[in-house]
């Protein structure tokens, strides 16, 4: 198993959560959530983002669920509670069809089970290739795409922040991950078998992993999607309270 040690930031105490953040971002993603009562909250940067160094492995979803598997070693947890949001909750369906006894819980929040169309993967590849030849300029439509109507027309303070975390993102990093997550499987059939309980959250207006796609989700697991309000792609950062509310109702609800 070829590893790279991922940075990480903890809060609160109890029980573990791992969240792993959306592309092309950091774990700084999750600031604005704050903590959760009863639990400690494991923030770690995915490969070649934040903290977290690239490493020589060829893109793979693969890999960077190793990682994850890995840190948990680390940190001495037989079991934890994973979420992830976006390219995350790839890396935790991925966990479920790799590892699944050492999840006690899977937060998946704005993000799809179905696999990139022909057309989708073609476009991640382009991606891949015109930021490392163009640069940071290329995420500049990101913006739009990751954030919700609400946001982008009165929350100024979170565009600006999403836009500082967009020139943050490494281009090799970007390239690296586009390509693992053209390659991903469909997790629909992941979903329906799996033992681990779990849980959907998605912003109402999320475009790129729209509510109707996480219904679908919720559906597969025998599960209700928890929708955010007034929020796009990355919930937990555009309505962080109402986000935060969500993740609670799923991770009480599994200790009752």
């Amino acid at each position: 198993m070829s590893t790279v040690p991922m940075a990480d930031r903890q809060r609160g105490e109890g029980v573990p959560v791992v969240l792993l953040h959306a592309f092309p971002l950091s774990s700084a993603l999750f600031d604005q959530l704050g903590e959760l009562p009863g639990y400690r909250l494991i923030t770690p940067d995915l490969r070649g983002f934040g903290a977290t160094p690239q490493g020589d492995d060829a893109p793979s979803l693969v890999r960077m669920a190793d990682d994850v598997l890995a840190l948990m070693d680390r940190l001495d947890l037989a079991t934890a509670v994973v979420g992830g949001v976006s390219m995350g909750g790839y890396v935790v369906m991925e966990l479920l069809r790799r590892a699944p006894e050492r999840l006690s819980g899977a937060l998946l929040v704005d993000t799809k089970a179905d696999p990139d169309t022909d057309e989708a993967a073609a476009g991640r590849h382009a991606m891949a290739e015109a930021v490392l030849t163009r640069g940071r300029p290329v995420l500049d439509p990101m913006v739009e795409a990751l954030l919700g109507v609400t946001t982008r027309t009165s929350r100024r303070d979170v565009v600006d922040r999403v836009v500082g975390w967009l020139d943050d993102a490494a281009p090799t990093a970007v390239a690296w991950a586009q390509r693992a997550m053209a390659g991903r499987p469909e997790s629909f059939s992941t979903l329906a078998t799996t033992p681990v309980p779990i849980a959907v959250v998605v912003g109402d207006e999320d475009t790129l992993s729209p509510p109707e796609a996480a219904r679908r989700m919720a559906d597969a697991a025998g599960t209700t999607a928890l929708l955010v309000p007034g929020a796009g792609h990355l919930a937990v950062t555009e309505n962080p309270a109402a986000a935060r509310a969500a993740l609670l109702t799923a991770l009480d609800g599994w200790r009752r």
